[in-house]
């Protein structure tokens, strides 16, 4: 059966639908929530609010075919939502939580790189997550972002050259 016609069930209260949709695009989440909270802990906690809202709201999701665009940006918001939260906290041993190896992330990504992206600013961060990590078009992600398409391209040309000249000096510091 296609995704179209899981969301149209899920969307009339089908669960088993809707669980169905959710273990097809369940690794993607977790490695993007990983990304965003940089420990298992959070990135559970936000992939779990993440299915829970977007299971109470599927109701009002407009367009089928964007089922997964809809679930990305409700993990996205639900992630800055809690770093929001957590940093008016002061954080305890935060480089023993960050020291975990997570067996989700890819060993052949560049770590150096995927620490530095986690550095940006959020506007940066997110655009070049979603086109380098997600493989979203440029379109995509100004929709996605309700951005005009020339922001997200300024936006990652910007966070590439941030990224080029961070690296570029700890080449030169080593």
């Amino acid at each position: 059966m296609s995704d179209i016609k899981k969301v149209q069930r899920a969307k009339k209260g089908n669960h088993k639908a809707f669980q169905e949709l959710i273990e097809k695009e369940k690794v993607k989440l977790y490695k993007m929530a990983y990304m965003y909270m940089k420990n298992e802990e959070d990135a559970l906690e936000v992939f779990q609010e993440t299915v829970y809202k977007s299971f109470i709201s599927i109701k009002n999701l407009k367009d089928e075919r964007y089922f997964a665009t809809w679930l990305t940006r409700i993990l996205i918001n639900t992630a800055l939502d809690l770093i929001k939260k957590k940093s008016r906290v002061i954080p305890i041993d935060r480089e023993a939580l960050e020291s975990k190896v997570n067996p989700y992330i890819a060993p052949e990504k560049d770590p150096d790189l995927l620490q530095e992206v986690m550095k940006l600013e959020e506007k940066y961060k997110t655009v070049l997550i979603l086109r380098f990590y997600r493989d979203y078009t440029i379109k995509q992600i100004a929709d996605f972002l309700e951005y005009p398409e020339g922001t997200v391209k300024t936006n990652i040309h910007r966070g590439v050259n941030l990224l080029r000249e961070k690296l570029k000096e700890e080449c030169v510091n080593e």
